[in-house]
């Protein structure tokens, strides 16, 4: 990967296109056991990081991870936003540390990974946008350690993504409004996994063709 986050306003453009295709999905998915307001919250934080691409793409990775972060908590609003904006902060932090290849950024994510754990106070398994992006962390770190290609390593994000977005269908929410529904969240996509898979895909598709 290149050190300067040159590739952002592709990979930026790449995330707002997937979101705005899904929208209707993901309110309903979020209306059935949310606010019904995370894509409207995501997207006006997409929008805010879309109209500042090209200061984004002229940073380092650790730069322009730090004024993603800033940007979603001030623009997002709500949950997410807090926990978007953690994710990215504490990624900067790590970045100032790390290589950007395919180790570092596995590093790199793993720690915001951390960051929003602990913040959200939540872990797998609790029917949130955890259940997408653990398996991913892990799934990175798992192909450095078998020294995957970056195009494997890629794909096999990709497929754990789709597949802890699936398993928040039929779990109970333990965190947020969710939380209240008790069993009637069973039957349901936790809309912070579903938008999280879409945008980690995204990420990887990019990637891949490039």
């Amino acid at each position: 990967m290149i050190n300067t986050a040159s590739p952002l306003p592709q990979l930026l453009l790449a995330i707002q296109t997937t979101i705005n295709d899904n929208a209707d999905e993901i309110t309903e998915l979020d209306k059935a056991i949310g606010d019904g307001d995370h894509v409207v919250n995501l997207q006006r934080g997409l929008d805010a990081l879309n109209a500042i691409n090209e200061d984004l793409s002229a940073m380092d990775w650790s730069a322009a991870f730090m004024k993603i972060g800033m940007t979603l908590m001030s623009t997002m609003g709500g949950a997410s936003g807090s926990l978007f904006g953690t994710l990215f902060i504490n990624m900067s932090k790590a970045a100032k540390e790390q290589d950007m290849n395919l180790a570092g950024f596995a590093a790199i994510f793993s720690q915001g990974v951390e960051s929003v754990k602990q913040r959200g106070k939540a872990d797998l398994g609790e029917k949130t946008m955890l259940d997408t992006l653990i398996p991913v962390a892990n799934s990175l770190q798992n192909s450095v350690n078998t020294n995957d290609s970056l195009n494997t390593a890629l794909e096999k994000a990709k497929l754990v993504a789709v597949q802890g977005m699936q398993s928040t269908k039929d779990m109970i929410a333990t965190k947020g409004r969710a939380s209240f529904l008790g069993e009637r969240a069973i039957g349901h996509i936790d809309a912070g996994a579903r938008t999280s898979q879409l945008m980690i895909c995204a990420i990887a598709d990019v990637l891949q063709q490039q």
